[in-house]
């Protein structure tokens, strides 16, 4: 299965895999939207974390990214846009560790801009639990700045 699963992954690295692109987008969102402001940083960051992710810059460009960015960003303003994001973040928990760490990785460094607040982390919890990965040593591992008292 993982040879199979292998070339699925570098097949949709091509043709682009919008589930992936939805995951990381909507992760970053409900992060970026988290203490009530929409910083343009948050936002330069979340869409340089997605480039840089192999599977996401091959199928989507800037513009693309940017568009599906803002839209996630509208849905996290209410409970049930932010629901409809953790959705999209779930959709992926059966995929590879890797991937399920990458989108991870996405809000952590739009989180980190200027250190992650109490409500940053409480979204990143969110996140995490979507994806069915382990918050802190993705964190510790990526050596996260102090957080900023909220």
């Amino acid at each position: 299965m993982g040879i199979f699963q292998d070339l699925v992954e570098r097949v949709t690295a091509y043709v682009g895999d919008k589930t992936l692109m939805h995951a990381a987008v909507s992760a970053a969102s409900n992060v970026i939207v988290a203490d009530s402001e929409v910083d343009e940083e948050e936002v330069e960051v979340a869409l340089a974390a997605m480039r840089a992710n192999p599977i996401i810059e091959k199928g989507y460009d800037t513009l693309m990214l940017e568009a599906e960015l803002f839209d996630g960003i509208a849905r996290a303003r209410t409970r049930v846009g932010r629901a409809d994001n953790l959705s999209r973040v779930a959709a992926i928990a059966d995929r590879s560790i890797d991937q399920r760490n990458g989108v991870f990785l996405i809000a952590a460094d739009a989180a980190d801009h200027e250190g992650i607040s109490d409500v940053e982390h409480l979204a990143l919890d969110e996140i995490a639990a979507a994806l069915a990965v382990d918050k802190e040593p993705l964190l510790h591992q990526t050596r996260v700045k102090p957080s900023v008292v909220s």
